[in-house]
C-alpha cells in the first residue's frame, strides 16, 4: 500500500478504523481485498518526502498553490501532513486493542486543556528537524506556522490540564485509554481587559478550522431527555422504562493522543450536540425562519460553551444537560462501538474502568444502571455489582460548595428514570448503613445521597463515593482531609475504598516542549531517556556543585526570560526587564488562592518606598506577573482583577519605584502562554490557605523548570517541600491544624489589621483611593471583605508571608546559591511526572496495564 493512499484515506480500511468496523457506513472491505491485507505504511521520513507531502496537501487539501497560500492555508496543510505520520500508528493501535481485548481506561472529564497540537505531534513523531528544514526549503518559517494554531479552550484550569497530562502519559506508557469529553464550540471565554476590568469574549477556536479532529456523524448517539417513566409486565416481571419527550444527537469528534516516540496513539473522543431534526422545511416555507431552526439551536446550546453561568435556573439545567449528554454518549459508545458483538456485559469490569474526573460525570452511574436494568434486562443486584466495579472517583476539591448537588425537581424533570434509580441506590445503601450502625439517624442523614435541606437535592459526591470501587484525593494532605473532613463517615464505613494519587504533569509538554534549552542541557548532561523516566532527574543533584553547570543553567533561565519578554512585548505591548527577579502567580482567580495576599505584599512594598520608610535602592528589583481568569459570575474575583490592574497602572508609572517594582497582567492566560512563562519564572507563588488547595499542578511545573516556591503547607506544596528540602523552599503561614484552631476560636481579621502596622498601611492605601484616581469607594468591596470576613485568612498570614519574602530577597542576592537551589528543585521533582501518577492509578485503582 502506498504512502499516498494512507495519507489521503485516513480511517479506511474499516477493520483498522478507531471506530469498530460493524458501525461504519458504506460497503465493507472483503478480507481478500488488497487494501485490507496491505500493511499501513508511513510517509517517508526525509525532508524531500515531507515537502512532497506538504505541497500535495496544500494543493489538494486547501486547493491553493504555495505562492497564493495564506499563513492559515500553510498551517492547515502542515498540520494535516504531520497528522498523516500519526495515522498509521493510530489505526494500528486501534486494531491491536481490539485484538487484545485488554482492559481500557475510560477517562470521563468535562474539561481537557490540550494546548496546541502541532508542537506536541512533532515531538511525538520526532519530526521537528525534518519539518523545520522542509518548511525552510519552501521559504516558510516553522515558528510562524506554529503560532497560527489556536489552542482548544476546552477547560477552565488545573482539572482540564491534568486530564490532558493523564491521557498523554497513558499513551506514552502504551496503556489502552479513551478520553471522553465535550467538544465545546466556544470553550472557555477569551479574556480581555477594558480599563483594567475583565471582559469576556467568545473563544472562537474553531473559526479557522481544526485539522486535528476527525468527525464521525455516522456514529452519532441519540441522547434522551424529559418525559416520564412507566412500569410494564415483561413475561411476569414488572419492569420500568423511560418514555422521553425530546432528544438530541451526540456526534463524536476523534482526536489522536500520541505517545512519546513509541508508536502508540490513543483516542480522545469529544461529543458535539446536534438536533435529531435540525430543520423544518414546512415551517421555513411558511415564513417563520427562526422557528424552522429552533430545534437545531436548542440542541446545539448543550455543547455551545464550557460551564454556562449557572446562577439562573436555565443555566443550572443546561449544565446538567451537558453532563448527562456527554456521559450518555460515552457509555453508549463503549458498549456499542468498542466492545465486540455478543460481548457478555457481566464481564464488563474486565474491559473498562470509567474514571470520574470530579463530580461532573457522576450521572454516568445511574446511566449505566439504566442500560443494564432497563435495556439489557439484568436483575438489579447483578447490575449494581457490575456498576460498582466499573467506576472510580477522583475528588478535586476541599470546598464543600464545590461538590455538586442537583435539585430533586430538576433531576426529576430532566432525567426522571435516573432519579428513580438514584433513590433506589440510596434506599439500599442506607439500609446497609442502618444494619451496620443501628438506628443512628444523624449518621444516616450525613451519608444519604439525597438530602432535604434547604431543598430536596442529590449529592453527587456521595453518589460517586457509594458507587465507586475506589475514591482518591490528589495529594497526600488532600487525601487525608478528604477522609477526615470532607467524607469522614464514608471513610470510616469503607476505609479501604479511599486512597491517594498525587497529581503529576507531563514532562513532554511542560519540560521537553516548553523548555527546549533546559531539555538540551539535561540531555547533554544525562543522555537520552529522561523524558519518559523523570526519576533520572535526580542524577542532576551532583551538578548543583559544578560551577560550569550552574553557569549554563543560569544562561538557560536568562534565555527563557528573554524569550518570554519578547513574546509579551509583541503580544501585549508589555515591556519588562531581564535583570529583575521574576515572581509569578498564575492560576484561576479565586479567593482561596489568595491573589489578594500577593497584592497586599506589592502594595506594602510600594507604600514603604513612597513613604520613605525604605530606600528603593535597597529593594531587590522584582517583576511580578499575574495570570488568571475569573468566572463570569464571580463578582469579587473580577474586582480583584481590577485591583491588580489598577495597582499595576499606578506602580509602573511612579518614577520613585522605577526599576525596582514592575507588575504585569497579560490577558487570556492559557497553555500556550504558560509554555513560555513557566520556564522563565524564578519564584513560584503557591500561597493558598492551608487546607484549601487539593493539589495544584502549576506548583509542579514551576519546580520542574527551576523556579523556587514560596508557599504554604497546602496541597502538593507539602510534598514539593519534603522532596526539595526546606533550604530550597520558602515556607510560610499557618498549617492546616492551626487554621482549624483559629477558625474554631473565632477568627477576627480586624485584630490583624490593627496589630500589624505594615498591613494596616497597605489596606489603608487601597481604601484611600490611591489606586482609583482618588475614589475611595472603588475598592470598598475588597477592603470590607478582607476586614470583616476574610474567609481565607489572608490577613492572618500576611506578616509570615512578608518574612518569607525577605528571605527570598536575601537568597536571590546570592547568585550561586540561588542557582544551586534552582537546580536541586529540578533534580528532586521527578516524582511529579504524570507517568508516576498513572502508575499509581494503574496499581492502586484501575488494575490495568500496558498492551
Amino acid at each position: 500500500m502506498s504512502a499516498d493512499i494512507v495519507s489521503t484515506t485516513p480511517g479506511v480500511p474499516a477493520d483498522e478504523s478507531p471506530l469498530t468496523a460493524r458501525h461504519q457506513t458504506g460497503p465493507m472491505f472483503a478480507a481478500t481485498h488488497p487494501l485490507a491485507l496491505a500493511p499501513v505504511a508511513a510517509p517517508p521520513h526525509s525532508v524531500d518526502g515531507f515537502v512532497r507531502e506538504f505541497l500535495r496537501e496544500l494543493n489538494t487539501g486547501q486547493g491553493v498553490a504555495l505562492a497564493r497560500s495564506t499563513v492559515n492555508d500553510q498551517y492547515l496543510a502542515l498540520a494535516r501532513t504531520v497528522r498523516h505520520y500519526l495515522m498509521a500508528r493510530w489505526l494500528e493501535t486501534a486494531k491491536h486493542q481490539r485484538a487484545s481485548k485488554a482492559k481500557t481506561v475510560g477517562y470521563l472529564s468535562a474539561e481537557y486543556l490540550l494546548g496546541r497540537q502541532l508542537g506536541n505531534a512533532l515531538l511525538a513523531t520526532d519530526l521537528n528537524d525534518i519539518v523545520d528544514n522542509a518548511m525552510t526549503s519552501c521559504g516558510l518559517d516553522l515558528p510562524t506556522l506554529r503560532a497560527q494554531e489556536v489552542e482548544p479552550g476546552l477547560g477552565n484550569g488545573g482539572l482540564g490540564r491534568l486530564a490532558a497530562c493523564f491521557i498523554d502519559s497513558l499513551a506514552t506508557m502504551s496503556v489502552p485509554c479513551i478520553g471522553y469529553g465535550i467538544r465545546y464550540e466556544y470553550g472557555i471565554f477569551k479574556q480581555t481587559f477594558v480599563d483594567g476590568r475583565q471582559v469576556e469574549q467568545p473563544d472562537t477556536w474553531l473559526a479557522l478550522g481544526s485539522p486535528w479532529e476527525f468527525p464521525h456523524p455516522e456514529a452519532a448517539v441519540q441522547v434522551d431527555f424529559g418525559g416520564y417513566t412507566e412500569t410494564y409486565d415483561d413475561a411476569g416481571v414488572t419492569r420500568s422504562r423511560w418514555v422521553p419527550s425530546w432528544n438530541v444527537l451526540g456526534v463524536p469528534y476523534n482526536y489522536m493522543v500520541p505517545g512519546y516516540q513509541n508508536g502508540r496513539v490513543n483516542t480522545l473522543r469529544l461529543w458535539s450536540a446536534q438536533a435529531t431534526k435540525a430543520f423544518d422545511l414546512a415551517i421555513f416555507n411558511s415564513g417563520d425562519y427562526s422557528e424552522a431552526v429552533r430545534a437545531q439551536t436548542f440542541a446545539e446550546n448543550i455543547t455551545k460553551v464550557l460551564y454556562p453561568e449557572d446562577s439562573t435556573p436555565q443555566g443550572k439545567e443546561l449544565r446538567l444537560q451537558q453532563q448527562y449528554f456527554f456521559v450518555a454518549c460515552s457509555i453508549r459508545d463503549f458498549i456499542e462501538q468498542i466492545l465486540e458483538d455478543g460481548f457478555d456485559l457481566h464481564n464488563l469490569p474486565e474491559r473498562i474502568i470509567f474514571q470520574l474526573n470530579d463530580t461532573h460525570p457522576v450521572i454516568a452511574v445511574p446511566e449505566l444502571m439504566r442500560i443494564l436494568v432497563d435495556e439489557k434486562k439484568f436483575e438489579w443486584a447483578e447490575a449494581w455489582q457490575i456498576t460498582n466495579q466499573c467506576f472510580a472517583y477522583t475528588c478535586h476539591t476541599l470546598l464543600p460548595e464545590a461538590l455538586e448537588v442537583w435539585p430533586d425537581e430538576l433531576l426529576g424533570r430532566l432525567l426522571p428514570r435516573h432519579l428513580e434509580i438514584i433513590y433506589r441506590i440510596n434506599d439500599e445503601f442506607l439500609a446497609e448503613v442502618r444494619q451496620h450502625y443501628g438506628n443512628d439517624e444523624l449518621r444516616v442523614r450525613a451519608m444519604s445521597i439525597v438530602a432535604d435541606f434547604p431543598e430536596r437535592h442529590v449529592r453527587m459526591a456521595h453518589l460517586a463515593t457509594v458507587a465507586a470501587t475506589k475514591v482518591n484525593g490528589v495529594a497526600e494532605l488532600h487525601s487525608q482531609l478528604l477522609r477526615d473532613k470532607l467524607l469522614p463517615a464514608f471513610s470510616e464505613y469503607w476505609p479501604d475504598k479511599f486512597t491517594n494519587v498525587t497529581n503529576g504533569v507531563t514532562p513532554r509538554r511542560f519540560v521537553r516542549l516548553a523548555n527546549p534549552s533546559l531539555s538540551a542541557l539535561i540531555t547533554d548532561t544525562l543522555g537520552p531517556g529522561w523524558v519518559t523516566d523523570l526519576d533520572r532527574l535526580s542524577e542532576l543533584e551532583q551538578y548543583a556543585e559544578d560551577e560550569d553547570f550552574r553557569k549554563a543553567f543560569r544562561e538557560v533561565k536568562l534565555a527563557n526570560k528573554t524569550r518570554l519578554y519578547d513574546l509579551l512585548r509583541a503580544r501585549d505591548d508589555i515591556n519588562l526587564e531581564n535583570h529583575h527577579l521574576l515572581d509569578v502567580m498564575v492560576k484561576r482567580l479565586h479567593e482561596y488562592k489568595r491573589q489578594t495576599l500577593k497584592v497586599l505584599h506589592i502594595v506594602s512594598l510600594y507604600e514603604q518606598i513612597i513613604s520613605g520608610a525604605v530606600d528603593p535602592e535597597t529593594v531587590t528589583p522584582r517583576t511580578v506577573i499575574f495570570g488568571a481568569k475569573a468566572a463570569p459570575g464571580y463578582r469579587i474575583a473580577k474586582e480583584i482583577i481590577y485591583l491588580i490592574n489598577s495597582v499595576a497602572e499606578v506602580v509602573n508609572a511612579d518614577p520613585v519605584v522605577a526599576g525596582r517594582i514592575n507588575l504585569a497582567f497579560p490577558a487570556n492566560y492559557n497553555v500556550t502562554l504558560a509554555e513560555k512563562l513557566i520556564p522563565a519564572a524564578e519564584l513560584s507563588e503557591q500561597i493558598s490557605l492551608a487546607g484549601m488547595e487539593a493539589s495544584g499542578t502549576g506548583n509542579m511545573k514551576f519546580a520542574l523548570n527551576g523556579a523556587l516556591t514560596i508557599g504554604t503547607d497546602d496541597g502538593a506544596n507539602v510534598e514539593i517541600r519534603k522532596l526539595v528540602g526546606d533550604a530550597h523552599f520558602f515556607g510560610f503561614g499557618m498549617t492546616e491544624p492551626e487554621v482549624t484552631e483559629l477558625q474554631t476560636a473565632g477568627y477576627r481579621a480586624t485584630e490583624y489589621y490593627e496589630s500589624v502596622p505594615l498591613l494596616k498601611r497597605a489596606i489603608d492605601l487601597i481604601a484611600s483611593g490611591a489606586f482609583s484616581g482618588g475614589n475611595r469607594g472603588t475598592f470598598e468591596p475588597i477592603v470590607s471583605s478582607l476586614l470583616y470576613e476574610d474567609r481565607f485568612m489572608a490577613l492572618a498570614d500576611f506578616q509570615s508571608y512578608l518574612d518569607a519574602q525577605s528571605k527570598v530577597e536575601a537568597a536571590y542576592a546570592d547568585v550561586e546559591g540561588w542557582t544551586k537551589s534552582s537546580i536541586l528543585n529540578v533534580a528532586r521533582s521527578g516524582f511529579f511526572s504524570s507517568d508516576r501518577s498513572m502508575r499509581d492509578y494503574l496499581s492502586r485503582i484501575w488494575r490495568a496495564g500496558a498492551v
